[in-house]
């Protein structure tokens, strides 16, 4: 199988189970409402505005446009990078980088308008009434929840952001590539200088 079928069909499986597992939770969870699978670890919903881990940093229409715009530069960069025969594990570790980023633009893009509000109940899909809000302006629905080191008072000291697929997503790949690709990526950093340079001449 040719790397090209590789790197789409990881992305695929990603968005696949990122997207399902996110369904299933906002049709079946209130905001807010857990499920507590081990000590330490918990199904938990919450919606988030921001960026990975509930971060929140530029308005939300910006932070969803930028997204479609690095998913956009980065199916590019794959494609440079199949057509340069690069390695195969760098260019899985971009897709999976991607298949992050793409899944909470899902979430932003379209869930507004798809869901109800999650308050009290769980959300309906299509309501009849519509969503809680318009294209773009959707919230990133959270899950994964570890609370693995707690204090006296049963404050979480660690891990205590929430998250879901996607993110988990991309961490694992920017650790991955800072492990095991980083000259791939630094040969690739060069290359692009490069080009820009000799555009610009």
């Amino acid at each position: 199988m040719s790397v090209k079928y590789k790197s789409l069909i990881l992305i695929f499986i990603v968005l696949f189970i990122d997207q399902l597992s996110k369904i299933y939770i906002k049709l079946n969870f209130a905001l807010g409402e857990y499920v507590e699978v081990f000590s330490w670890f918990k199904i938990y919903f919450i919606e988030n505005n921001g960026m990975a881990f509930g971060m929140e940093i530029i308005s939300k229409l910006f932070l969803t446009i930028f997204r479609i715009v690095a998913v956009g530069g980065l199916f590019y960069f794959i494609s440079i990078l199949i057509k340069k025969k690069a390695r195969t594990g760098y260019i899985l570790s971009v897709s999976l980088l991607l298949a992050g980023a793409a899944g909470n633009i899902f979430d932003s893009m379209f869930y507004g308008v798809l869901f109800s509000e999650s308050y009290g109940m769980p959300a309906t899909f299509l309501p009849e009434t519509g969503g809680y809000a318009s294209l773009f302006h959707g919230k990133v629905v959270d899950m994964l929840y570890f609370p693995i080191i707690k204090n006296s008072v049963g404050e979480t000291l660690f891990f205590s952001p929430i998250f879901n697929i996607a993110d988990s997503a991309i961490t694992t790949s920017v650790v991955i590539i800072l492990l095991f690709f980083r000259k791939d990526l630094n040969e690739s950093l060069e290359t692009k200088k490069a080009n820009e340079v000799e555009n610009i001449q």
